[in-house]
């Protein structure tokens, strides 16, 4: 650890899921930013934080706040994260990192500019169980990967004023729920070099359902479905020649594993036993990063998350979904 001082930026559920497991891991929590002073207040009470912010302004400009986690709303990371890094932190921005490439490039360039880290909070990459997938592939006990198959499907709601289903929000299966098969397919296949989608539009215009058909770069094969209506298996399958690794549910939180062979032999049970969500992982991350000047990432470079930004527009561009901030 390199003793960084955490900021949170907004004070919605996935806030308190952060706090909390940065509280499991001990690190330094020191300030809380809210457009509500109330709602500020209430959220360092709970979490036992020094100073709470009635403003994302004052929070970036507290002297004693080194790095800031973005929990808004994809629509307002750009322009959040923006803020913090305007201000000399460091920044953890949710996923989806932002909306759309030219503002993921737009972030990514300004860190750069100012000499620091600003990465995406795929929580999942850091996660034990797929730092040892990891190593079972590049071990090659799967022998050569062929194919990867991924859900995330969730049964949350029809209420067309819920952040899911309004576009002004950024609403939709796809950058809520898809951002995570769709991430784990270039994590462990590469760029993909094809893209195929099919979507279902709710009411509002917002994608209830994502199906994704992509070819990466070695030939191998991704399908991805994302919901927001129903609640699926969420379970993950990586396939090669040797063997295969069937991830259990939830397949990207805290989970356990299975590698077996062709034959049914099993190879590996792998089990996770940690505390907290899991958020934690990433945090330690970001602050291995700072501490050895790697202020692209490692796990989940930078340019890549710009890069999958590119691919989720275009799964969008082919299922007809644009958000009112890109209208113009």
């Amino acid at each position: 650890m390199t003793g960084l001082r955490w900021g949170i930026l907004a004070t919605g559920g996935i806030a308190h899921s952060f706090a909390r497991d940065l509280r499991t891991a001990g690190l330094d929590l020191v300030a809380v930013g809210s457009r509500s002073q109330a709602s500020a207040t209430a959220f360092a009470a709970e979490f036992d934080i020094p100073r709470a912010h009635g403003s994302y302004e004052e929070l970036v400009a507290d002297p004693d706040v080194d790095i800031i986690y973005v929990s808004t709303p994809h629509p307002m990371h750009a322009e959040n994260a923006r803020l913090a890094l305007e201000a000399g932190k460091h920044a953890l921005v949710e996923k989806s990192f932002t909306v759309n490439r030219a503002e993921a490039e737009s972030l990514r360039d300004l860190a750069a500019a100012k000499g620091l880290l600003v990465m995406e909070a795929m929580w999942t990459r850091y996660l034990p169980h797929m730092i040892r997938i990891h190593e079972i592939i590049d071990a090659g006990t799967l022998g050569e990967v062929r194919a990867l198959f991924a859900d995330h499907t969730q049964k949350i709601t029809d209420d067309p004023s819920h952040r899911l289903n309004a576009l002004p929000l950024g609403g939709g299966a796809l950058l809520d729920l898809g951002i995570y098969p769709v991430s784990f397919a270039w994590d462990i296949l590469g760029e993909p070099t094809t893209v195929h989608a099919a979507a279902r539009l709710g009411d509002t215009g917002a994608d209830t359902e994502v199906a994704t058909l992509m070819v990466h770069g070695s030939g191998a094969l991704s399908t991805t479905v994302s919901s927001a209506r129903g609640s699926g298996p969420n379970s993950a399958h990586i396939v090669g020649t040797a063997a295969r690794i069937d991830i259990d549910r939830v397949w990207y939180s805290p989970t356990s594993f299975t590698v077996t062979a062709p034959d049914g032999t099993v190879l590996e049970r792998y089990e996770t036993d940690i505390e907290g969500r899991g958020m934690q992982f990433q945090a330690l991350a970001a602050e291995r990063f700072v501490a050895e000047g790697e202020l692209r990432g490692r796990e989940l470079p930078i340019d890549e998350s710009v890069a999958i930004m590119g691919t989720l527009d275009e799964i969008r561009r082919q299922i007809g979904v644009v958000y009112p901030t890109e209208e113009s």
